[in-house]
């Protein structure tokens, strides 16, 4: 691997030529900096990242701010987060908020002083609370909007996020093709501004599709959440149940297993986001397939356009039904006596 040692010497300069050529503020003649990159290009030389941060006041780092590393989701939203950064030649420091919102304006403060920008993913945090966290950081936000305020202390944070109207409606327009006429609604905590979205979706597709909806409570959004929401399901008298997440969605099949409900032939269950593990269980789980990695690379490269002073426009992704066995015909009523 060339050093700048070997860089210096081809290309006739001293190291601190070569290092200064790396630096678009230094002042440098043109015919000088062009001969030492053309060197540094021809030997493979590249400078370390550190060393040319401390010339230019850039660490080449950003920072990712997620809500649970342990959701399947927000691990491959990380995954091509990273992937994405370092092909960039940017390392990623990346923190886990633990789905606390009272934690994410000290680890958006700690992240901020380690790193040029920041990818903050599903903040659970209120809009005052995040625009506050985030003023004078540069930003980008996956799967959040932040609307604006009276007073813009965060003006313009571009966001990408998903179609979850569209998800969602796609989801009652199957069940309604199947015959169901009531299906519960299991949303994830308050604070998930997706889960909100993913309701407000619903009910505005309802009419539409001529589903009654029944909202069986807001869970965790975890597998113990889906356990509980199955219960309030079969309590309610649903014919199909749709879930926040795939994690919750896990938990729903597998307490209707204990309690020897047959999906779907007495129960329908559709979830969201298509990890991995929906096709691992039985049956495979019908759920809205989530462009995962198309988000979270797509975020790096609104914040690396930040970085370099262009301009950022936030995106909204699309988002497709996958179905599966969980999802079947409604039960046929029983005829009375």
């Amino acid at each position: 691997m060339a050093t700048v040692h070997d860089v210096a010497r081809d290309a006739g300069v001293s190291i601190s030529t070569v290092s200064r050529s790396f630096d678009p503020r230094s002042k440098i003649s043109p015919a000088t900096r062009a001969r030492v990159l053309a060197t540094a290009e021809r030997l493979g030389y590249r400078p370390h990242p550190v060393a040319r941060g401390l010339r230019t006041g850039r660490t080449h780092a950003v920072g990712l701010l997620v809500p649970d590393l342990g959701n399947p989701f927000f691990a491959a939203i990380t995954k091509a987060v990273q992937a994405r950064a370092r092909a960039e030649g940017y390392e990623v420091f990346v923190a886990d908020s633990d789905e606390d919102a009272d934690v994410e304006p000290e680890l958006i403060r700690a992240l901020a002083t380690r790193t040029d920008g920041l990818l903050v993913a599903s903040p659970r945090a209120d809009a005052a609370t995040l625009r506050e966290a985030l003023d004078g950081v540069t930003a980008v936000l996956l799967n959040r909007e932040l609307p604006p305020a009276t007073t813009d202390i965060v003006p313009g944070i571009p966001a990408v996020t998903l179609d979850d109207a569209d998800g969602v409606a796609q989801v009652l327009g199957h069940l309604s093709s199947l015959g169901h006429r009531t299906a519960g609604i299991a949303a994830g905590p308050t604070a998930s501004w997706s889960s909100v979205r993913r309701v407000e979706g619903l009910h505005a597709a309802a009419e539409r599709w001529g589903v009654r909806l029944m909202e069986l409570g807001e869970f965790r959004p975890h597998f113990a959440g889906g356990t509980q929401a199955a219960d309030h399901a079969l309590a309610g008298g649903v014919t199909a149940v749709v879930v926040f997440n795939d994690l919750m969605a896990l938990g729903v099949l597998d307490r209707l297993r204990q309690r020897g409900v047959d999906v779907p032939g007495e129960m329908s269950v559709v979830g969201y986001d298509d990890v991995p593990l929906a096709t691992l269980v039985t049956p495979a789980l019908t759920t809205v397939r989530v462009p995962l990695d198309r988000l979270g690379r797509r975020a790096v490269d609104l914040l690396l356009a930040r970085l370099s002073g262009t301009a950022a426009t936030s995106a909204q992704l699309p988002v497709e039904l996958v179905i599966r066995g969980s999802a079947g015909p409604a039960p046929a009523r029983k005829s009375p006596a």
